[in-house]
């Protein structure tokens, strides 16, 4: 019997509850028994050892090797590419670099990589660090000289060098270049996801700017979708956000009658070419209103016999489990077929921040890594128990995860791996050479001002030394280590005390102070509520000064 609405009721009352609480209860629905996770753990030590001994490790593998967030350097390059993003001027710009790039001991890292590309930039960053350092008496005032003479293009060279690292993740500034450039890996195999590359619309110009944009990529790749079977076809990846400046829940009523119709012609244009088209996560907040837009648009009775329709579920967040449940339920109801991408979540440290800086109850992602690792294998057993509405597309890194799953499946064709073009190549190729199971690498799509963006994100995602795209070329970290089952991290007693709970920010001080979340429709029910018994009530107001 499908109940949608008490799978919505669940999305919402689950957001914040407890790490554990969660976790038990998709544990004991997954049923992932300890010999299960034995047979991943020895499956995905296999892999591991496959890919240092026969593969060669892609561009941000052997850039985290040298740079990861465990060196002083590391740091300063994620905190300047990080914060590059917002900086206004020119002088700013040289002052930033100057206090990120000079202090840091660049020469240690010296022709440590087996990347050229990586040691040529550590060369960079030498000389700039040297040329920038401060010295006192003569020497001082001449290399201040240099330091004024040398600033713009050292700035030139920092701001290049982003990019030149950035268009290592970018397939192509076009569509038609990206095809290109893929060529080579679509004949071993790949197909492709095409993400266009951007931030969210702040106005309506930009979301005419992205809406064209995304027409237009889905009519260059109408072409190249050749197959009756569209999970052998390319496919788009689309950003609710980026088609409606004000996609938020305040606008519901806007929202709906503006941005439904929109992304209800990009679907029939995809239809049409018999691609796919996924719609992208997106911040916590905006999970709420995509299910109604996703909804409303699936509704459609012209949709009928089309199975491309795609929702990107991110595992971190704690409403994961029921938003699956929902999907599934959804296409019963339908009686359709859809595609949904999970993935781990992409914006970890916004969503703790900001239920923080609320005083929320909790956090409505979990506050550990294992415990989104735990999430993801939970849910990928749920979806492989669903395939018959649902075509389930794996996106990962990481070696353990592919193992498990491809432990828990019981027809290989039923699903795809995916992942990020720059990353993981040698995962997935081993994985595609030795499976019947499809594999298609997501592919950032964009211009150069929109490359640095991107990178800020996949090297926060991956900077820290106990991700796995950083790991798996440092040997001296055991590939057990590395293919490590994530449960019993998850589920460890103090699982909870790693990141402070809003309420508990500033320690035994004093509690902080209890917010409201407008954007969560449980607070806006309850704001209504409290307002109820004034709605018939008339205020008068006046300058303290006139009263008599």
């Amino acid at each position: 019997m499908v109940d949608l609405l008490s799978h919505r009721h669940r999305i919402r009352t689950i957001q914040l509850e407890d790490d554990l609480t969660v976790l038990t209860s998709l544990q004991a629905e997954a049923d992932i028994t300890a010999d299960d996770r034995a047979r991943a753990v020895t499956r995905a030590t296999d892999l591991v050892h496959k890919i240092r001994e026969d593969a060669d490790p892609g561009l941000m593998e052997v850039f985290l090797a040298e740079y990861g967030l465990s060196t002083k350097e590391g740091v300063a390059l994620m905190c300047l590419a990080e914060a590059l993003l917002r900086v206004p001027d020119a002088d700013t710009m040289d002052a930033l670099i100057e206090d990120k790039i000079a202090p840091s001991a660049w020469g240690s890292h010296l022709g440590k990589s087996s990347s050229s590309l990586v040691n040529a930039s550590t060369w960079a960053l030498m000389l700039t660090g040297k040329v920038l350092q401060d010295g006192e008496g003569m020497a001082a005032v001449l290399r201040g000289a240099i330091k004024r003479l040398g600033e713009p293009v050292i700035r030139v060279a920092v701001s290049r060098a982003m990019k030149e690292l950035g268009a290592q993740f970018v397939l192509g500034e076009t569509i038609d270049k990206a095809i290109a450039r893929g060529a080579k890996r679509a004949a071993q195999g790949y197909t492709f996801s095409y993400d266009m590359l951007g931030e969210a619309a702040l106005t309506a110009h930009d979301a005419d700017s992205f809406h064209d944009a995304y027409r237009d990529a889905i009519a260059r790749l109408a072409p190249h979708a050749t197959s009756d079977d569209i999970r052998n076809n390319p496919g788009i990846s689309i950003k609710l956000s980026a088609l409606h400046p004000r996609y938020e829940s305040a606008q519901r009523d806007r929202v709906m009658e503006e941005l439904v119709p929109r992304l209800r012609g990009l679907v029939h244009q995809a239809k049409a070419a018999n691609m796919g088209l996924n719609v992208d996560a997106e911040e916590a907040d905006r999970l709420d209103i995509s299910l109604d837009v996703i909804e409303a648009v699936l509704r459609d009775p012209d949709l009928a016999g089309w199975d491309g329709f795609g929702v990107v579920v991110q595992a971190y967040g704690k409403r994961a489990g029921p938003t699956l449940d929902w999907l599934h339920d959804l296409a019963v109801s339908l009686d359709r077929r859809s595609m949904v991408r999970v993935v781990k979540g992409a914006y970890w440290d916004t969503e703790i921040k900001h239920a923080q800086v609320l005083g929320l109850q909790g956090f409505p992602v979990f506050s550990r890594k294992a415990a989104t690792d735990m999430s993801y294998l939970c849910c990928a057993r749920k979806l492989l128990g669903m395939t018959d509405r649902i075509y389930p597309q794996f996106a990962t890194h990481n070696a353990h995860s592919v193992a498990a799953i491809l432990e828990m499946a019981d027809d290989p064709t039923a699903f795809e791996f995916q992942r990020l073009h720059g990353m993981g190549e040698a995962l997935h190729d081993v994985v595609l050479a030795g499976n019947a199971t499809r594999c298609r690498i997501s592919a950032p799509v964009g211009a150069h001002r929109d490359l640095l963006a991107y990178l800020v994100r996949r090297l926060l995602e991956n900077g820290a030394n106990s991700s796995f795209v950083n790991q798996i070329v440092d040997k001296t970290v055991p590939a057990e280590v590395v293919a490590a089952d994530p449960f019993p991290a998850a589920m460890a007693p103090d699982a909870n005390a790693v990141v402070a709970l809003p309420a508990e920010i500033y320690g035994a001080e004093r509690q902080n102070s209890k917010g409201w979340n407008v954007q969560d429709p449980r607070d806006q029910e309850a704001i209504a509520e409290a307002r109820a018994p004034w709605a018939t009530h008339h205020w008068t107001a006046a300058p303290m000064l006139a009263l008599p």
